[in-house]
């Protein structure tokens, strides 16, 4: 397609023809309307003149008789542009008057009329046209006067001249933006499309042009901009998880298949074969773990479980959790305690409890303390304080917070945005079973809900918190209406 083709066939351009032909509708009806009021208002000048003047002569007629009216309009006839004047008999024979010939039955009706004539003393063999009128006087005299068109013609033939030169300009100028016009959004828009195409061919860091006009353009820009973002941190994502599922599923993997070929090889007794099947169940259900994993933080990214949301009480979530763990904290020497209230949320009740159990594995994880050494002959001693796990849920402003605090080692600052990542396990974390996906998981659930999860200081230990956006429940209902009545009384 030409480049001339292209251009008539944007939006821009076809907009530009439509508003164009609505303007030159509008231009010409403008000037209709007034070269009919201009034509209109010549026509009421001279009826007014020519009424006056046939007053004025009929008068002389009526006072003078037929010698002072032959005597009155032959004076007139000889001014200089002077009007139509024709005094005929009752038999139509001409009299007095400057009119050599008019249109046929002209005379023989009273009343006005538009007429072709011609004068007497006019050399030109064509005709003009007037507009007069035919007065009936006493014993069958009648009287015409009249005045030529042709000042109305050459006002309506100025109008209409004027009006063919504004809408030719009118057309030059609209075609002429409309092909500017076009043209520049072509412009932004081939640049669009050669964005789109480089992105297409696998460059995912493309973006669209972004001008500083703001229009309707930029804000598309900006908003695609963002939506690729988005599709290229996905896809780094995606490309990220990929690598990290081959190299961390890799090492449990091969262990399966090493510990098989074990057995095989050495075992000789039913209770060999039964522990090498043991072991070999205990590394396929941490695979199966870390599958599940991923299928929930893979849910939970792409927004699939805002269909199973409900209202429910993060209260409720934070104590089931606790009643789930505790045992599992005592046994590690820790206390394992909650305190909640009542704080609404909307949302999918499975991926919050899981999400704050992630957070309580990890805190019951890394959140023993390091072990005291005490001076010979010294009692042991515990710090009751450095064992204790707090789960809270509790609702701050517009915000529900399920936190879980624990006096390990934390996490160092610098390595908080890095450790929400999938398959990342920091250096102190190494040593422990586990496959990085806990934070993610929680993340990702924070995010689904239109929160985030933050990463705090105990001091020492870590405060792990999901901020999720609350649910109004009845109660903050009936406190705003108590509020409410104060007012409406005064």
């Amino acid at each position: 397609m030409t480049a001339f083709g292209k251009l008539i066939r944007t939006t821009a351009f076809r907009l530009t023809l439509v508003y164009l032909f609505l303007f030159a509708l509008f231009a010409a009806s403008l000037l209709a309307f007034f070269a009919w009021n201009t034509r209109h208002l010549v026509t009421e000048q001279i009826t007014a003149t020519v009424n006056a003047e046939t007053g004025e002569v009929s008068d002389i007629f009526s006072r003078r008789g037929l010698r002072g009216l032959v005597l009155t309009i032959e004076n007139r006839a000889l001014r200089p542009g002077a009007n139509l004047y024709l005094v005929t008999t009752p038999a139509g024979q001409a009299v007095a008057g400057n009119v050599g010939s008019l249109s046929p039955g002209v005379m023989a009706t009273t009343g006005w009329s538009e007429t072709a004539y011609r004068r007497l003393d006019d050399q030109d063999s064509g005709n003009h046209f007037a507009l007069v009128k035919v007065t009936e006087l006493s014993s069958g005299f009648r009287l015409l006067i009249g005045r030529d068109l042709d000042e109305r013609r050459r006002m309506f033939g100025i109008v209409a001249k004027a009006a063919q030169w504004s809408l030719l300009v009118v057309m030059v100028l609209g075609l002429g933006g409309g092909i500017f016009v076009a043209r520049r959004v072509l412009a932004r828009i081939d640049a669009m499309t050669g964005t789109t195409e480089r992105i297409m061919a696998g460059d995912l860091s493309g973006r669209l042009p972004v001008g500083r006009s703001g229009d309707e353009l930029d804000r598309l820009a900006k908003n695609l901009n963002a939506m690729l973002e988005r599709i290229e941190a996905l896809m780094n994502g995606l490309k990220e998880v990929s690598d990290n599922i081959a190299h961390d599923l890799k090492t449990p993997l091969t262990r399966l298949r090493n510990r098989a070929e074990e057995a095989l090889a050495k075992s000789r007794t039913e209770i060999e074969y039964r522990s090498a099947l043991e072991r070999t169940i205990e590394e396929s259900d941490g695979l199966i773990r870390t599958f599940n994993a991923l299928l929930m933080i893979a849910r939970a990214e792409s927004g699939q479980a805002r269909g199973n949301m409900d209202d429910f009480d993060a209260a409720e979530v934070a104590r089931g959790i606790h009643e789930l763990y505790e045992p599992l904290a005592e046994d590690d020497g820790m206390t394992l305690r909650v305190k909640a209230e009542t704080a609404l949320l909307h949302g999918n009740r499975e991926l919050v409890s899981q999400a704050l159990a992630n957070l309580v594995e990890n805190a019951i994880k890394y959140g023993k303390p390091d072990p005291v050494v005490q001076p010979l002959g010294a009692g042991a001693s515990t710090d009751a304080s450095r064992k204790e796990i707090l789960i809270e849920a509790r609702r701050v402003g517009d915000q529900v917070l399920l936190s879980v605090t624990d006096h390990g080692p934390g996490i160092p600052v610098a390595d908080r945005r890095h450790a929400v990542e999938r398959f990342v396990r920091l250096e102190a974390s190494r040593t422990q079973p586990g496959s990085g996906l806990g934070l993610s998981l929680a993340s990702a659930v924070a995010t689904l809900h239109g929160g985030d999860l933050r990463l705090d200081d105990a001091h020492p230990g870590l405060i792990a918190t999901l901020a999720i956006p609350a649910r109004s429940g009845p109660s903050d209902r009936l406190a705003a209406q108590t509020q409410d009545v104060p007012q409406k009384a005064a």
